[in-house]
């Protein structure tokens, strides 16, 4: 008789990094009804929310991130980076967990720390095309590391990487008919259709670009969904509602429903995140790309660049986006001839299965490791 599998899986940060986690628990518990699943996250974060609303167990670790502006600050992380490690010390002790998966995000050094300390089998899921430092260190005692990009050997050791691609929300594969997904926000179906989204917190940039080009978009011809994240809604609210009629602009703070919005879509607009740029491969969507210049070691830019090196996305600076972004995507969205090459490019790029392939790794791990530790 098998005995269930404990499996803990810690990160977090932004939504970037909990879909991922999450589509990787639900597959371990498709493959294994029975598995019991424990999430470890930063405490204060987006992911104590969001991973309970997905149906899992949840623990908080008191970790931040380093302050790479003012090192001085750095004295009180370092106190919390150590409590952290004793807390995910005795989580793993208390838990008895048969393997660990890390999705990046502060939580899973801690975390994959300790449990490679105490042998217990780690996996890493590696999203962006450039590592990140976090990753780069657990990824020497880590046991798998499943990548998205190719000629991830300049970072880990050969032997431990496998192609797997980044894991999506399951729900955004759903069929949707694009008429209705239009006019379910209150737009036309005769027009083309830009998507604006700035990642699940909002983009400064982007919003800036909006808001100052609100009379472009007037005179487009165009239709644009905006999402400005919530820090931004009040600021765009009052700005839309200073330019009198605007029925070719939808404007929300958060997109719950993904799928209608992408399906709506004629052209999307976006940070380069890893998550949502594997989304927009998986559903083949052309996409203008204006990478955060706030990300740890410019990963944004990298990840673009990737895409675009392959005619795969357009591509405008953060720096230069007010001037350049807004020109480009009305005059993209009216160029079928590039919207389907730009889609048929990114599309060569989707893995398709890519939470089942990680969880049967996963599962892996954890039956080696029960097999030697529990007869």
């Amino acid at each position: 008789m098998k005995k269930q599998l404990r499996i803990i899986i810690s990160g977090g940060g932004t939504g970037g990094h909990i879909f991922p986690a999450v589509s990787i628990a639900n597959a371990i518990k498709e493959q294994h009804p029975d598995a019991e699943i424990l999430f470890v996250g930063a405490e204060g974060r987006m992911e104590m929310q969001r991973v309970p609303a997905a149906g899992y167990k949840i623990i908080g670790l008191p970790i931040a991130g380093f302050n790479r502006k003012n090192l001085l600050k750095n004295f009180s992380v370092l106190i919390k980076i150590i409590r952290s490690q004793l807390k995910a010390r005795k989580i793993i002790k208390d838990f008895q967990p048969h393997a660990a998966v890390g999705v990046g995000g502060y939580a899973s050094g801690p975390t994959l720390k300790m449990a490679g300390m105490m042998g217990i089998p780690t996996l890493i899921q590696e999203q962006n095309s450039y590592a990140g430092v976090t990753n780069k260190l657990l990824a020497k005692k880590a046991d798998k590391i499943c990548v998205a990009y190719e000629g991830m050997e300049r970072f880990f050791d050969k032997e431990k990487i496998i192609l797997t691609g980044n894991p999506v929300r399951q729900g955004l594969l759903k069929s949707i008919n694009k008429e209705e997904a239009i006019r379910s926000f209150g737009l036309d179906p005769q027009k083309k259709t830009i998507l604006i989204v700035g990642g699940s917190l909002g983009a400064r940039t982007i919003n800036n670009c909006v808001m100052k080009g609100l009379d472009k978009i007037k005179h487009s011809d165009v239709q644009f969904i905006w999402q400005t994240g919530k820090f931004y809604i009040d600021e765009a609210r009052k700005t839309v509602k200073q330019a009198g009629e605007l029925p070719m602009l939808y404007t929300t703070d958060f997109i719950s429903d993904m799928a209608t919005a992408y399906s709506a879509a004629d052209l999307v607009i976006s940070r380069a995140g890893a998550g949502s740029i594997s989304e927009f491969c998986l559903l083949q969507k052309p996409v203008i790309l204006v990478p955060s210049p706030n990300v740890a070691e410019d990963h944004q830019t990298k990840n673009a660049l990737a895409l675009v090196n392959k005619e795969a996305a357009l591509y405008v600076k953060d720096a230069e986006a007010e001037n350049e972004l807004l020109d480009l995507a009305i005059k993209t969205v009216q160029q079928p001839e590039v919207l389907k090459k730009l889609s048929n490019h990114i599309a060569a790029l989707a893995f398709k299965d890519s939470a089942n392939v990680i969880a049967q790794e996963v599962c892996k791990l954890a039956e080696q490791y029960q097999q030697k530790h529990e007869h």
